[in-house]
């Protein structure tokens, strides 16, 4: 009967949660961690003592019965840089970190292509145009991503024996024609080249009104200072500062369009932006008009799953969240990130996942991640002399001293 007494409250203490510390000798409602990280099978540490495996199907942990407190977690695995971050267990609660990546330390490189002066990718990222320097002008060459292939598109001579300059170059929505705006002779021309064809076919449009709306199906009807494309339907910001989609105007006050100023649009299931000079706008669709997210500003990139938006200033990165984001850590729609600093100038930002950014700084490029708790980890990746990099396809593509290299695939 007594051994029933004292076992009894015990048992009924166990399963609301108390457990007894052996360490503080108190009695405490233990938490846990779940965490899960790529690559799998990772090594978990508490306090620089080892607990776990990360799981081989998953690459998750379960971590039970800690003790209310902070813990130094650190994850690693041979080959790859350590995560590491302070988290707090919370009575009762899960603490967890399930977007975990760990950067590769010294990936690999290939060098693609020499003498390569400049480089754009297709919108479905599966076509590199690359501009190859030649003994005596230049060569265009089409690089297949998921072939590994690379062939020949046009010289510089089939333009003309004069000196060609390339003014702008832009991929049909398909990816299958490119338009091509080039200086001959001190005079602008635009020409056609369907780079589906065997061999490539370059047609000579002579001079175009407006070359950015060849594209379209058909002209628009009013006069237009941007228009951007999604799922065939058209948005346009027009002369007196009203916003269309299609037929129908979106904005009801207008915007005031300064003269001599760029404008561009920027369109996503999850956001109509519209770059003006160095000021970037959303658009509030409930308010039906444009709001001011940041300026200046020179870049910026929507994260994958079209739930965020990064942006770069030239020395600083942040991160807009466009939905309120439940998982940890939580985050409002609307809220700003500020993710770092740099007194160099930042190059290219990309998404590296939807949790972690890749960029380059100097002759350095990184990769950051977006949970701020604790501290933000920030990874030297790799380093190349004045790298211009474009991500695409889980890789890297750095052009560095007229060298073209693309990466080992980073990411599962």
């Amino acid at each position: 009967m007594a051994l029933f007494l004292i076992a009894a409250p015990s048992a009924v203490l166990y399963s609301l949660g108390w457990r007894f510390d052996w360490q503080t000798k108190k009695i405490i409602q233990p938490g846990v961690f779940y965490f899960k990280a790529w690559p799998k099978n990772a090594n978990v540490y508490l306090n620089g003592k080892f607990r776990k495996k990360t799981d081989l199907f998953f690459g998750s942990i379960l971590i039970e019965n800690l003790s209310p407190q902070k813990y130094n977690v650190e994850i690693k695995k041979p080959g790859y840089h350590t995560w590491q971050k302070n988290l707090e267990i919370k009575k009762r609660q899960v603490t967890e970190a399930k977007n975990i990546i760990l950067i590769r330390q010294n990936p690999r490189f290939d060098l693609m292509s020499k003498n390569i002066e400049d480089f754009f990718f297709s919108p479905n990222k599966k076509k590199i145009i690359l501009k190859e320097k030649k003994e005596q002008g230049w060569d265009l060459k089409l690089f297949e991503t998921d072939k590994n292939v690379k062939s020949h598109l046009i010289s510089e001579h089939d333009i003309s024996k004069e000196k060609v300059q390339i003014i702008d170059l832009e991929f049909s929505p398909d990816s299958k024609k490119i338009l091509l705006e080039l200086g001959v002779k001190e005079k602008v021309r635009h020409y056609l080249l369907e780079i589906d064809k065997s061999p490539p076919a370059l047609v000579s449009l002579g001079f175009l009104a407006k070359p950015e709306e060849f594209f379209l199906e058909s002209p628009l009807k009013k006069e237009v200072i941007d228009f951007a494309v999604l799922n065939k339907d058209i948005y346009y910001l027009d002369k007196n500062g009203f916003l269309w989609k299609n037929e129908q105007r979106l904005n009801i006050i207008p915007l005031e369009i300064k003269q001599e100023t760029k404008y561009q649009i920027t369109v996503s299931e999850a956001a109509i932006l519209l770059e003006e000079g160095n000021s970037l706008y959303i658009f509030n669709k409930e308010e039906r008009a444009f709001k001011k997210l940041f300026e200046p500003i020179e870049k910026f990139k929507f994260s994958p799953d079209l739930k965020k938006l990064a942006y770069a200033n030239g020395h600083e990165i942040w991160v807009l969240f466009l939905e309120k984001i439940i998982d940890m850590p939580q985050k409002e729609k609307g809220e700003k990130l500020f993710i770092t600093r740099f007194s160099e100038e930042i190059g290219n930002v990309f998404w590296y996942t939807n949790h972690y950014l890749v960029f380059n700084v100097g002759d350095k490029i990184k990769v950051a991640e977006i949970d701020d708790r604790d501290k933000i980890n920030i990874t030297d990746l790799t380093e190349f002399k004045n790298p211009r990099i474009y991500w695409g396809d889980k890789k890297i593509y750095v052009l560095s001293q007229e060298n073209f290299y693309v990466s080992e695939e980073l990411i599962p």
